[in-house]
């Protein structure tokens, strides 16, 4: 088996996750930095709207580090969506096609339902409450939290931030809550 095709294989857990553990005192000390992606949306809007907006009125150029990370990130996808691609199509649980053919999903080939994720279900009042509402909480909820899950559970935690615990606990508890109890009354609809 050659590089490409180890590569493109799934990880498992106890691989991934410590490399992305790793990440963590990796940043500590190489520059004491923080690991987090929501704040280079706070960046990038500092450095291209120079409006009198207090919340955006600090220099930016101390955290150009954040916007090559993620801008690494992004690289990251294309070139694993475009190079590592697995032709093999993505196989759900039977239990959980079983459940989402309940609700009227039954297109469940790729890695999100397409009956979901299309134009003509965005202008539903489904697709509405799904991707724009949904979208919607997930900016809410990391501005109110102070960072994003990944800030959070990886970074936070990892420095013994009770916070981060909290915040991590009420993510957790609100995916759940969501997943298990609003999603089905949405997909209803």
């Amino acid at each position: 088996m050659n590089f490409i095709e180890w590569i493109k294989q799934p990880w498992p857990w106890y691989v991934a996750g410590p490399l992305i553990g790793l990440t963590v005192p990796v940043l500590l000390i190489l520059g004491n930095k923080s690991f987090g992606v929501s704040s280079s949306l706070r960046h990038v809007c500092a450095a291209c709207v120079p409006m009198n907006i207090p919340f955006f009125k600090y220099d930016w150029k101390k955290e150009i580090w954040n916007l090559f990370f993620v801008g690494g990130i992004l690289l990251g996808g294309i070139i694993a969506a475009f190079l590592l691609l697995n032709p093999d199509p993505v196989v759900i649980d039977p239990k959980l096609a079983s459940e989402l053919a309940g609700y009227g999903v039954t297109n469940t080939e790729g890695l999100v339902p397409k009956d979901l994720f299309n134009w003509e279900s965005l202008l539903s009042i489904k697709g509405l409450i799904l991707m724009v509402g949904g979208g919607f909480l997930v900016g809410f909820g990391t501005r109110y939290a102070g960072g994003c899950t990944s800030g959070h559970a990886i970074m936070g935690i990892s420095n013994l931030q009770l916070p981060s615990l909290i915040a991590t606990c009420c993510f957790m508890i609100g995916g759940f809550f969501f997943a298990n109890i609003v999603l089905p009354l949405i997909l209803k609809l």
